[in-house]
């Protein structure tokens, strides 16, 4: 293999797990199923190293992951044997319900479910016979918060995501799993940020059908909270990525209304609050205004955005209610009331006064929340851009961006020493709104 050619350059890339150089090698005219040092093709190394990105890259551009490897396993074949969801997702490909054999299909499905009755670390111990007790970590395995135990041993590491590979390989071979064995998937794991859940409530949510639907909504009435749980992320995922027809919204607007004021369970009732406020209902401010003083902060984090408003001024009890949960002591609560403080089109006295204040709150997260409310506040005073000046001096680059936005938009004379202190940025800001601002700004003067 030439290390200087198209291949050696895109078998480096992939080692290094740099999807952006892929994608331009392969455009360049890179093999993608050049092999590595090892002599199995890079989509293997990006396989074995978990890099979903540089997978899918690969993918995209060309590598076939059903082509055959010495060990009669494929590229595709390994990534299910992996039990990264994501990773298998990026080497799926288009189609491979049209693409593969009912043999080859049947054959991943039986590996995966093998894994899942199985279990990650006795399947590992029955391939190594090690002894001892395996190695688990969690690691995150998306972009987003996905997350899913790593497990080692005997020198060998996998990823007990194995229930949810099974639950996205069943709906890529559109098998319609039973609603009662996703949500038994689900409830095993009863960890919102792990990956059974987001693949089951991703698959469940595309299955447009009364059956599923009505399956689904009787879990409201289960003694168990954590099945109640489901039924609430599943609306929630339903409600954002706007799948099933129009007729749904309203009857499940209606629904998680009459449900928000009967929930005991904080978790549970903090699930539903949040899909509630992906709706628009007649009763949402006052339904969300009960819980401002709910014990549980997940349950008062939900509080602002059912009180969101963009053009609208906020209604007086609703303001209340915001400049109380901005000095609430929990720091994601203080989080979500400044996010909607910065909204609706008519600054006052009091919020922005708020504003300031979370400006130099303890926690990183609040200040940068309190960055983008006053980049986008209409309050002229000087104390705002007095404020977006100092937050110029955080280690975060996207929170010094928000400040020299909002510098920006008040053509402060400042401006131009606030975006020296951005510093450059890097691939991914060619269509950010601030950065352009920014641009325009500095070529107008």
């Amino acid at each position: 293999m030439d290390e200087g050619g198209l291949d050696g350059q895109l078998v480096s890339a992939v080692r290094a797990g740099e999807a952006g150089s892929v994608r331009s090698l392969l455009r360049e005219g890179a093999d993608p199923d050049a092999a590595d040092a090892d002599g199995l093709p890079v989509l293997c190394a990006a396989v074995a190293a978990y890099d979903g990105p540089v997978a899918e890259a690969l993918v995209e551009g060309g590598a076939d992951p059903d082509r055959p490897l010495p060990d009669g396993t494929t590229p595709l074949w390994r990534a299910v044997d992996g039990g990264s969801p994501a990773v298998v997702s990026a080497v799926l490909g288009y189609e491979p319900r049209m693409r593969l054999s009912e043999a080859a299909r049947e054959r991943l499905l039986a590996l995966a479910r093998d894994w899942y009755e199985t279990g990650a670390a006795e399947e590992l111990r029955r391939r190594t016979r090690a002894p001892g007790p395996a190695a688990v970590v969690c690691v995150q395995d998306d972009y987003l918060y996905d997350h899913v135990d790593q497990v080692s041993l005997g020198g060998l590491v996998v990823r007990a995501g194995h229930g949810a590979v099974l639950t996205l390989l069943e709906w890529a071979f559109r098998i319609l799993a039973p609603v009662d064995e996703l949500v038994a998937r689900c409830v095993e794991r009863p960890d919102e940020d792990h990956v059974n859940w987001s693949a089951v409530h991703h698959v469940l949510a595309q299955r447009r059908s009364n059956e599923t639907w009505s399956a689904l909504v009787a879990l409201r009435r289960h003694p168990d909270p954590v099945h109640r749980r489901v039924l609430a992320r599943y609306l929630w995922t339903r409600a954002i990525l706007c799948y099933g027809p129009d007729h749904y919204a309203k009857k499940e607007s209606e629904l998680l209304a009459a449900w928000a004021v009967e929930e005991t369970d904080a978790g549970a009732l903090a699930q539903v609050l949040d899909a509630f406020n992906e709706h628009e209902h007649a009763d949402q401010e006052a339904i969300v205004l009960r819980y401002v003083d709910h014990p549980a902060p997940r349950v008062r984090s939900q509080v602002p955005d059912g009180l969101h408003a963009h053009d609208v001024p906020h209604a007086p009890a609703a303001r209340a209610a915001l400049l109380t949960l901005a000095q609430d002591p929990v720091a994601g609560v203080r989080k979500s009331a400044c996010t909607v403080l910065g909204t609706g089109n008519a600054a006052t006295p009091e919020t922005t006064r708020a504003l300031l204040s979370l400006a130099q709150d303890p926690d990183a997260g609040v200040r940068a929340a309190a960055a983008v409310a006053l980049a986008a506040s209409g309050d002229p005073a000087p104390a705002v851009a007095d404020a977006l000046v100092a937050l110029l001096d955080e280690d975060d680059q996207l929170v010094r961006l928000d400040a020299a936005f909002g510098l920006a938009r008040r053509d402060d004379p400042r401006t131009e020493e606030a975006i020296e202190r951005v510093g450059p940025l890097g691939p991914g800001f060619e269509h950010d709104h601030r950065a352009s601002a920014l641009w325009t700004w500095s070529l107008r003067k």
